[in-house]
């Protein structure tokens, strides 16, 4: 049996974390961000076994891959199948654009389809998998919807509460330097007593006034507000600000913009690799072979 999927990535340009130590449903985070077209595909075989088993192969390398490992053990349990996982990653990891959630997710949903379980159980277990190993807050819910959003009320539904802000766009990425461990920010709780403080006002102030203009103009007070941002993203904002609206992924060391395509892409391109995308309005999906 075989199954594959596609899910999004996902940047985040400002998040509230919410931490429920008793409900992974309820933990996640208030905030903003956008889907992209690029994302992760991931292709899944399962088959009856005399143990449990499950390797992921990830851009073509056996990869350890705790993240979608748990998500899948969630689905199977303590049922024996052998699962065998190829996952394609269409950006960089730990930069800000979701692929953590992107890649457990499309796995848990085509091995979902598999095992014949609704898309909600996927959703749940990419969820609760992110959540404990700390790698993400609001991925994983936010890429299932897909499109530019607001995240209202964290976790997974019915306690999320997402709304959309209408519009397709051309975006432009930029890394311009070293990953950045999810985890690491996500357990410190000076910097996570900052970043609630200044994602929380943010928020409050996109759902006022809901425009794709608000939403990068509050990412980047939020990333200059934390501190988040090295001087190589601040400069790389600074430099495409004349052709169009850019600021920080959370959490990466990279930049997205919205406006002049070929000059935001001419411009960022001396800061380091650049892909060219739009907005993935139509969120987690299964593909049909």
């Amino acid at each position: 049996m075989e199954a594959a999927a596609f899910v999004p990535g996902h940047i985040s340009a400002f998040f509230e974390p919410v931490f429920s130590a008793q409900h992974l449903d309820r933990t996640g985070s208030r905030g903003a961000g956008l889907s992209l077209t690029l994302g992760a595909r991931s292709t899944v075989t399962c088959k009856p076994s005399s143990v449990q088993y499950l390797d992921v192969i990830l851009n073509g390398k056996i990869s350890a891959a705790p993240v979608t490992k748990l998500a899948c053990k969630y689905l199977i349990g303590d049922s024996l199948y052998t699962v065998s996982i190829k996952t394609d990653y269409a950006l960089p990891v730990s930069q800000g654009f979701g692929m953590s959630a992107a890649g457990s997710f499309s796995a848990a949903l085509a091995l979902a389809r598999l095992l014949a379980q609704p898309q909600h159980e996927a959703l749940r277990a990419a969820h609760y998998a992110e959540v404990q190993l700390r790698t993400g807050l609001g991925d994983v819910v936010a890429s299932y919807i897909g499109g530019i959003e607001i995240r209202r009320e964290p976790g997974l539904p019915p306690w999320g509460m997402l709304e959309h802000i209408p519009g397709n766009y051309e975006v432009v990425l930029c890394v311009v330097g070293e990953k950045i461990k999810t985890k690491d920010v996500l357990s410190d709780p000076v910097k996570l007593k900052k970043i609630a403080s200044v994602g929380k006002r943010c928020t409050q102030q996109l759902l006022e006034h809901p425009s794709v203009e608000n939403l990068v103009r509050l990412g980047q007070r939020f990333t200059k507000d934390t501190g988040l941002a090295s001087e190589q993203v601040q400069e790389a904002i600074d430099a495409a600000s004349p052709f169009g609206l850019a600021s920080m992924c959370m959490l990466g060391n990279a930049v997205f913009a919205i406006g002049n395509t070929p000059m935001l892409k001419k411009t960022l391109e001396v800061f380091g690799n650049v892909w060219v995308c739009e907005i993935d309005s139509a969120g987690a999906r299964l593909i049909e072979k």
